[in-house]
This record gives C-alpha cells, sequence and structure tokens, in this order.
C-alpha cells in the first residue's frame, strides 16, 4: 500500500505538470464559438457535442447552475472547447482547440475540407478533426487523488431541477452573480462570465458568518445583514473594504 500511495503521488505530479484532454472528464461547449457566429445554423456545436459524449467525455453547457457539483467545486476539472476558421481561399479549415481553466491549450487538431458549401465543408473538416480526439479516460487520476488523499473516489450530482430552486441572484451594481448552495456548510457565487467561482464560502462556528476564499485565492471573511452578502475584500496593507451584494 506505500508503494501504491508513493507511485500515485508521483503520478499526480506528473500530471499537474501535463495533463492531456484525456485526463478530463468534462468538457464546456459553448452555443457558439468566436469564428464562427452561426456554428448553430452549421450545426457545428451540436456535432462537436454529440461526438465528444461519444468519447465518453460529459459535456456541460455554458450555464453554470446546470453543471454537477464536483465541476462546480473544482472549475479546473473543466476544459473548455473552441472552434476556430484557419483562413483559406479553397478550402474550409478548422482548428479545434480545448483549453484549460489556466487559458493553457490542452489539445489543438487542425483539419480542412475539399467540400466548397459552408455547413458541409465546415462539418467535414470538424469530423475530420474529432478522429484524433482520445477517449475520455480520467480514472487513473481519480485513483491517484484517493489515495494520496486517503478517500475514496467520489463522483456527486445535483440533479439540476433540484438546484435551480436553490439558485439566488445577487448583485453589488458592477457584478452579477448567482449563489448557489452546495450542502449544509458551503455555497458558491458563480459569475457566468468566468470559470472559477467568484467566491467559495464555509461557515465558521459563529452563525451567519463564513470564511471566504476568493477566485483569486484570498483568503477573508463574509456574512449575512438584511439579507445581503456581504465580502471584506482585502486592499492590501490589512485594510478591507466592504463589499455588498444585494438580492435581487
Amino acid at each position: 500500500m506505500k508503494n501504491l500511495s508513493i507511485f500515485c503521488a508521483m503520478v499526480l505530479v506528473f500530471f499537474a505538470k501535463s495533463q492531456k484532454l484525456s485526463d478530463y472528464k468534462y468538457v464546456l461547449v459553448p452555443q457558439e464559438f468566436g469564428d464562427f457566429k452561426e456554428s448553430r445554423a452549421y450545426g457545428l456545436s451540436g456535432l462537436l457535442e454529440k461526438s465528444l459524449k461519444a468519447k465518453k467525455y460529459n459535456v456541460l453547457p455554458e450555464i453554470k447552475t446546470e453543471w454537477p457539483q464536483d465541476a462546480l467545486m473544482n472549475p479546473c476539472d473543466v476544459v473548455k472547447a473552441d472552434l476556430l476558421e484557419d483562413k483559406s481561399m479553397f478550402r474550409n479549415k478548422i482548428i479545434l482547440e480545448f483549453r484549460d481553466c489556466n487559458n493553457n491549450s490542452i489539445l489543438t487538431e487542425k483539419a480542412g475540407s475539399g467540400i466548397k458549401e459552408f455547413e458541409p465543408g465546415f462539418q467535414d473538416a470538424l469530423k475530420q478533426a474529432l478522429v484524433k480526439i482520445p477517449v475520455s479516460n480520467p480514472q487513473l487520476q481519480t485513483l491517484a487523488k484517493s489515495e494520496v488523499n486517503n478517500t475514496p473516489p467520489q463522483t456527486v450530482k445535483i440533479n439540476s431541477s433540484d438546484q435551480n430552486k436553490t439558485a439566488q441572484r445577487f448583485s453589488n451594481h458592477n457584478l452579477n452573480v448567482q449563489k448557489i448552495q452546495i450542502d449544509d456548510k458551503q455555497f458558491i457565487l458563480v459569475d457566468g462570465n468566468s470559470s472559477v467561482p467568484f467566491a467559495t464560502f464555509k461557515t465558521t462556528t459563529k452563525q451567519d458568518v463564513f470564511r471566504v476564499k476568493l477566485a483569486s485565492g484570498e483568503f477573508t471573511i463574509g456574512y449575512f445583514e438584511n439579507g445581503n452578502i456581504i465580502i471584506e475584500m482585502p486592499k492590501g496593507n490589512d485594510e478591507f473594504s466592504k463589499e455588498v451584494f444585494s438580492s435581487n
């Protein structure tokens, strides 16, 4: 068992330095891609989603309230798909790219089609690129994490309808977030424009006072006040500002 733990720890170090696309089980597929505003009309999003599911990936939408719990709590376990047009005079060419939560490229595949019409041409090019996409196989990474942490691997999901019931909208006039209750002891504030929760709240021994981890990695405190969520935002030099998120 000790040798297995050492091996798994080495695997974790290796994975942290060089993750492959197949290490991920979650892929975010947007409804539209930057270079393909007509991606819905071309059927590119649907084709990509269907193909990734066939390769055992769990495809996530852009709306985070529909994400499973483990993806919400570990957004860096989610890789984002993007589709770019590789400009060419005589061929419909695309670049299929996958990026991690730090915007690092995990995998890039280029492909082209001799079909001149846009819709069938881009679809044909995408199909060629998808042939080279590996099947999702994150089991070894999950085993390594569970051995190092001495906990059994778990997959916990929240029913989307139940999650929507617990999601509340708050705003500080500059930022709109959703409060999503993860369990009895923690909730998160989600900014729809970011892959990382804006803030993660965990209970303390004092009622309605929370330990807060910000997206920047900084720790502070938060609390409820007159139905609002208050975060003591670090300003540096041991000073804090009071950030008020009012319920919408």
